[in-house]
């Protein structure tokens, strides 16, 4: 398969690639994206790895399915294209964001300054049909970025990885809580967030502290 991703991404992810399951989901996707609009734009699903290559990664931050209305996703969890308005949770995010660390809620709703820093802005589904959400869960993607996670878990340590919601904290079984650090809330869409227990939790200074810790430079959030 001839799979347009960043280079250290394919190379660690090559076996995915020749499984029969991945053929399938090539074929699932295509037909999806030939029958009605679906997001984000194709030449956009492996943004996340092509932005944030295997050995630049600090930080996994993992979401469920790209947003399914016109104009958001763009292949990063969360993230949103410039311009567009910020849905609720990106909004939370940036509220705690400024409590924690003081830093203003910004204009832009682009992550990709992340991403460039070694945040992979991962969904566990890269791919949705408009208007519907979760509508590809069931395509194969959760196989391949399941192994794109035990990959990192495998091969890279000292990472940090915030899990946010039931869903993101599912996957916490497959990290070594010894030499990384695992930060899991709620996950901060409006109905979570206000119940408590994603404002007040630090999650970003304390990301930044494990990553000074460890020789790295924080992120500039």
């Amino acid at each position: 398969m001839n799979v347009q991703i960043e280079e250290s991404w394919k190379q660690h992810l090559q076996g995915e690639f020749e499984k029969p399951y991945f053929a399938g989901l090539t074929e699932k996707v295509r037909q999806e994206y030939g029958a009605g609009m679906c997001y984000p734009p194709g030449r956009l699903i492996f943004n996340a790895f092509n932005l944030c290559p295997f050995d630049q990664v600090k930080v996994v931050i993992i979401g469920q399915d790209p947003y399914h209305e016109p104009g958001q996703a763009h292949g990063l969890s969360f993230s949103v294209q410039d311009g567009v308005m910020f849905p609720p949770s990106l909004q939370n995010i940036f509220k705690e964001i400024e409590q924690d660390l003081g830093t203003p809620m910004p204009q832009s709703g682009d992550l990709t300054r992340w991403a460039k820093q070694g945040v992979l802005l991962l969904n566990a589904t890269l791919t949705v049909r408009a208007h519907q959400a979760n509508s590809h869960a069931t395509l194969g993607w959760q196989t391949f970025t399941d192994a794109a996670i035990k990959a990192l878990a495998t091969e890279r340590t000292h990472l940090v990885y915030m899990l946010w919601g039931g869903f993101a904290r599912s996957k916490a079984n497959m990290i070594d809580k010894q030499n990384n650090l695992v930060l899991e809330s709620v996950h901060p869409s409006p109905l979570s967030a206000n119940r408590g227990g994603w404002f007040g939790q630090h999650q970003f200074s304390r990301c930044n502290q494990y990553l000074t810790e460890q020789g790295k430079e924080p992120i500039q959030w």
